[in-house]
């Protein structure tokens, strides 16, 4: 033993001279990605107060009435339409093409971005934030940052971005932390692991403590508390996962096809508006929880477990999946973690409804692990979110056994992500 540990090479740790320079560029970004997110995120729910409230209350119209919705929908395809076709860059890439690790846009790209994003949080569709956040923040810190201090390397400012936004987004830098060591596993980067991700945790941090100081988010659905977990706990977490992870990849192995036929439309003024049309007519079958990203819906969910049928949770989740899939594949900018979560949290709650020993939080945690991991395909980050909405130790070790038939059915399986040709990245 002693002789193959004198054998193995350890990597030097990086001296605290390379690191300390690294602190105050990383705490700059995470304040600047932090109050950018919150900037936009509270704009885009003052025009939402304006557009579903206001504005029906004045007409005299329902506010979640079935003609309103469908001429929301439809009026925010045309608005996006619009900025995709005519914004500096075309409001960036397809999205369906991006992830969580954005491309450096050109800074003439970003503000139609931003607009594009504003309006499709306001408006409607069932997308989150976070894709073109993270794609807005790492242009900002990459354009300003080279500029400001040119002697650091171009490719620290894009880590830091994105570090930064995804500790602003869910109000802490552990998701940040887990994403960074799953892509630096990817890459086998060389040295110590906490050197490597010293500069990017200190830019989560900072864009955390910012979110939490100015916007004071929070994610714990407050279901009834878990007891001691027993069989059918456990039995409850592998069936339920498993089936949610596959319900996940019919959306995937769907998207390419969906994506296609928008795509055959050959532009975003018609593209956006079809979309729109098409999510109005399934906000007039889901309800209106199925509308907006769904973070706020799902704590409406969350607070009435009882208050639904298993008919009408299934309702939801099927009606919302088909809302994420065709907003993703239509051109609205926007990410697929919030949406997939109100997924997740309606099937688990279906199965409640449907089996009544099964515990809330087991089949809300564990179904949005199972879609999570489906659609991200973000090991780290489907456990940490999971967890997250069930403020609970006794989750986690559920949450791990769950995770395993879960991820044995969608790993080497279609990612919900296109190539620039339309195939589907794996």
């Amino acid at each position: 033993m002693a002789q193959d540990t004198a054998q193995t090479p350890v990597a030097p740790p990086a001296p605290a001279r390379a690191l300390l320079p690294l602190i105050l560029p990383a705490l700059v970004v995470g304040v600047v990605a932090s109050l950018l997110f919150v900037g936009v995120s509270a704009a885009a729910e003052q025009l939402q107060d304006v557009l579903w409230k206001n504005l029906p209350d004045a007409l005299g119209v329902g506010r979640y009435s079935v003609l309103w919705m469908m001429v929301m929908l439809t009026a925010t395809g045309v608005l996006v339409g619009l900025v995709v076709w005519k914004a500096p860059g075309h409001a960036g890439p397809d999205p369906a093409t991006t992830g969580l690790d954005a491309p450096v846009l050109p800074p003439a790209v970003l503000p139609g971005l931003l607009l594009a994003t504003a309006l499709m949080l306001a408006g409607g569709p069932s997308l989150g934030p976070e894709n073109p956040i993270i794609a807005v923040n790492v242009g900002v810190a990459f354009w300003l940052g080279s500029r400001l201090v040119p002697r650091m390397p171009g490719a620290v400012w894009p880590m830091l971005a994105e570090a930064a936004t995804i500790g602003a987004l869910f109000g802490t830098p552990v998701a940040a932390a887990l994403l960074i060591s799953e892509a630096l596993a990817e890459r086998r980067t060389k040295g110590a692991l906490w050197d490597n991700v010293f500069a990017p945790l200190v830019a989560a941090a900072a864009g955390a403590l910012t979110t939490d100081l100015v916007d004071h988010p929070t994610f714990d659905l407050d279901l009834p508390p878990i007891g001691r977990p027993g069989w059918g706990d456990l039995l409850a977490a592998l069936v339920i996962a498993s089936a949610a992870a596959l319900l996940g990849l019919c959306a995937v192995y769907a998207f390419p096809y969906v994506h296609g036929a928008f795509a055959r439309l050959g532009h975003p003024m018609l593209m956006l508006p079809a979309g729109g049309v098409v999510l109005g007519l399934l906000a007039a079958l889901g309800g209106r929880l199925t509308l907006f990203k769904g973070l706020d819906e799902v704590g409406e969910l969350a607070a009435d477990p009882e208050g639904w049928s298993a008919g009408q949770f299934a309702t939801m989740t099927v009606v919302k999946l088909a809302a994420l899939l065709v907003a993703a594949s239509c051109g609205f900018r926007g990410g697929r973690i919030f949406p997939a979560v109100f997924v997740g949290t309606a099937l688990g709650l279906t199965a409640h409804a449907l089996v009544p020993g099964v515990h809330p939080a087991v089949g809300v945690a564990t179904a949005v692990l199972g879609v999570l991991l489906a659609i991200t395909r973000h090991g780290w980050l489907s456990l940490f979110v999971a967890a997250v909405l069930v403020a609970s130790p006794t989750i986690i070790a559920l949450l791990c056994f769950a995770s395993l038939p879960a991820w044995l059915l969608v790993t080497g399986r279609p990612q919900m992500q296109l190539r620039k040709d339309g195939t589907p990245v794996r």
